[in-house]
């Protein structure tokens, strides 16, 4: 169901940008087959910006605050006492395998392609 209302939301976005091309593209033909331009009424002036009076002296600014120092880290680590632990048992030796013979080698037969013909088809 999901998927049924998806494909149609796809489908009306689809229509509706290429109806509100065409409108668009109407609109721009109208407007360049016009030979006098619109009448644009005259709009007011903007009003100035109004001048504020600016202060002669400006404020101190606030003080830095101080902060405390910070702790240190130690720049070296305790040692802890390090287990011993067993040593490894020893691995068995491997057996040996046995010598197989190497595979014969395949003798290389050259293609032999068949002569010319003589007459041409």
């Amino acid at each position: 169901m999901a998927f049924g209302n998806s494909i149609f939301l796809v489908l009306f976005f689809a229509v509706f940008a290429v109806l509100s091309n065409i409108n668009g593209g109407l609109a721009a033909r109208q407007l360049l087959q016009t030979t006098t331009p619109p009448n644009v009424p005259n709009l007011p002036p903007f009003p100035s910006i109004p001048n504020l009076p600016r202060p002669t002296t400006l404020p101190p600014l606030p003080s830095i605050p101080t902060t405390l120092p910070q702790p240190t880290l130690p720049t070296t680590q305790p040692s802890l006492p390090m287990p011993t632990l067993p040593p490894l048992p020893s691995l068995p030796a491997m057996p040996t395998l046995p010598n197989f013979p190497s595979m014969p080698t395949i003798p290389f037969i050259p293609f032999l392609s068949p002569p010319p013909s003589k007459t041409s088809p």
